[in-house]
Order: C-alpha cells, then structure tokens, then sequence
C-alpha cells in the first residue's frame, strides 16, 4: 500500500478465467547489423501465472534477457526486429498496444531488474531522489508522500538506517546495497510481475543468497509473479516453481523443478546441472559442455545443440525436434527426451 494521498491507478482487467497472467507464443526476434541477420528468439514460448516464480535459465546469449526486454518493450529497433508471436498479459497481446498503453503497463503491471546495478543507477543523484522520481512522475505523489514511500521502499528491502541513507548516492553503497535500490525502485509502482534479470551477478555467494532470499519473499508478501534470469541453476532451487531452459533462441526444456532436477529430459540441462560443484564430491574435475554455444548467425541445422551432444544422431543433424510431453509432463526439444530422462549415469 501508499504512504500519502495520492491515489492509485486503476486496477488492471483480472486474469481470464482459463488463462495466464503472462503468456508468450511463438515469439521471434532477430538483429539485422551490418554483418548479417542473428536469429537471436526462435520460437519461445512460456507463461507465468498468478503468485508463481519461472526461472528461465541458460548460457549468455541464448536470448534469455531479449525475450524479457521484448516483454518490456525496450528492445533497440533496429536493429532489433520482432518477426512474429505474441506477448499476451491478462489476455492483452502487449505487442499490438499503442505505445502510450504500453507505456502504463511498463513499471505499473510489469517491472524489470537489471543486472548491473551500478550502470543502471545514475551517479549523479541519491538514490532516495531516483526512486522518488519515479513516484512523483508515474504516481502523481507530493514530494512528501514520495519521501516517505522511499523510505518505506528502501524499508522493504532491507537497506539499514533507510532515512538516513536517502542522500547517499550509488557509489557510496555496496554492491548488494546497489541492487537493493535497485528492487526497491522496481517495486514502486506495485507491479504484478517481476522481471528479475540476473540478479546476483558480479555478487559474492553470500550476498547472492541474500538477494534470493529477499526476492522470494518480497514474491509471497506481496503476491506477486516473478520470472527469474539466470545463468546458475544453483541459486533458482529454492526460488522457482518451474525452470524454462534455453539454448540458441528457443526453450530446450520445460519443467518443475523438481522434476527437472531430479531427472532432466534434454542433453544440455544434464550437462549444465553435472557443471554444479557438489560437496559430496571431492577430488574430481568439474564436468563440463563440450565446444561453445552457436553462432546465431549461423545457427547449426536440426538440433542446434546436437555439435556439442553426446546424445547426438543423425536425425540430430537432419531434423529439428519437436517438444516432446513426457509422462510426467514436462516438454523437451530432443528425439531422445526418454532416453536422456531414464539415463542419469551418462
């Protein structure tokens, strides 16, 4: 709730009944530069419902952080071209909007965080002027009431001695701290989903489990949705309801987590969780993915990850895969999702 008199925005059209919060369909993107065209999305569909958290994961650069600025509407055109699909939030295909009602929805329904908090403060002013910024310009708020709901942000995220620090500027927090305000100024506005794009980079790994910590719980206290970026399946186990797992501009497998960890369906997800150091196990090599993820430009055929599978045949090379439902119900983009799932030696 806000501090203050100034009143709230109108209350967005609920969920369809039968539907989801935020759904995206066949989304596809692709950069056009002077070297040629890089088809970065390829098809990603997923969607999020009320109160859940999906963790989208997957190696840089494979469009992980694309299909969110592409949800936000903030991706650079050009050379930046969205060919097709659909983002659809409370039944609203975000795409066809003007951009003045795309504007309402950014920041309002949905807010992101990015990961470098540091370049996305400005350095230049306090931190407590560049959330209250946003207060007296979206929400209409007195200079006053937008003080007071600074701190009672700031308040919410943890940040210590909060009314005391409003006139410190980025630099003279750390970088948990930084990423703190960053949380706070994405909660601002009450959105209904929270983006949260590699949150706990470039952060040690206590700080990280703190951010994580502090985020599932800002999720249940103010029952929000949340899609979780990251590169790390060590840090979304205790955080997500699902994983969504990426691999050059498509969604490779998608399941409860769960499941996912228990047994996963698809050759990479097997490969980036045997790459988890595990404390049970000492005196041995780290195993690693073979090779390097594709060149978007020149993206292989059939399966995509097939030059780096130790699954991969020749249908591999010949066919694209379809996603596969396993019994269990989760999805997986591989001729041999059956195999890959029973076969948790190799």
């Amino acid at each position: 709730m806000v501090t203050g008199s100034a009143a709230r925005p109108t209350p967005a059209s609920p969920t369809p009944p039968g539907g989801h919060l935020l759904e995206v369909r066949d989304l596809h993107v692709e950069f056009r530069t002077g070297e040629g065209v890089a088809r970065v999305i390829n098809g990603v569909s997923y969607h999020l419902d009320p109160g859940e958290t999906l963790a989208v994961l997957g190696e840089s650069g494979s469009g992980k952080s694309v299909t969110a600025q592409a949800i936000m509407g903030i991706l650079d055109t050009p050379p930046a071209v969205i060919r097709s699909g659909q983002i659809r939030y409370r039944g609203r295909d975000l795409l066809t909007l003007p951009e003045e009602q795309r504007r309402q929805v950014r920041g309002k329904e949905i807010a992101i965080i990015f990961q470098d908090a540091l370049s996305a403060l400005n350095p230049v002013f306090p931190v407590g002027w560049q959330i209250g910024e946003t207060l007296r310009h979206r929400d209409g708020m007195s200079r006053a009431d937008a003080r007071r709901r600074t701190v009672e942000l700031m308040d919410l995220v943890r940040i210590p001695g909060a009314a005391g620090r409003l006139g410190d500027h980025p630099h003279q927090f750390s970088g948990g701290m930084r990423q703190r305000v960053m949380i706070a100024m994405a909660l601002a506005l009450d959105p209904k989903v929270l983006i949260a794009d590699e949150p706990t980079t470039a952060l040690d790994v206590t700080v990280q489990a703190q951010i994580m910590d502090l985020l599932a719980d800002l999720r249940r206290d103010l029952d929000m949705a949340m899609i979780l970026i990251t590169h790390d399946l060590g840090v979304v186990a205790g955080v997500a309801d699902r994983i969504a797992v990426m691999y050059a501009g498509r969604i490779v497998e998608h399941a409860d987590v769960r499941a996912l960890y228990r047994a996963p369906a698809h050759p990479y997800t097997k490969g980036l969780l045997a790459s988890i150091p595990r404390l049970d196990v000492r005196g041995r090599e780290l195993a690693t993915i073979r090779g390097l993820p594709p060149n978007l430009m020149r993206i292989p055929t059939g399966c995509p990850f097939h030059p780096r599978c130790p699954y991969a045949r020749q249908v591999c090379v010949d066919v694209v895969p379809d996603d596969l439902v396993l019994a269990d119900g989760r999805t997986s983009a591989c001729h041999f999702a059956q195999e890959v799932h029973d076969d948790r030696a190799r």
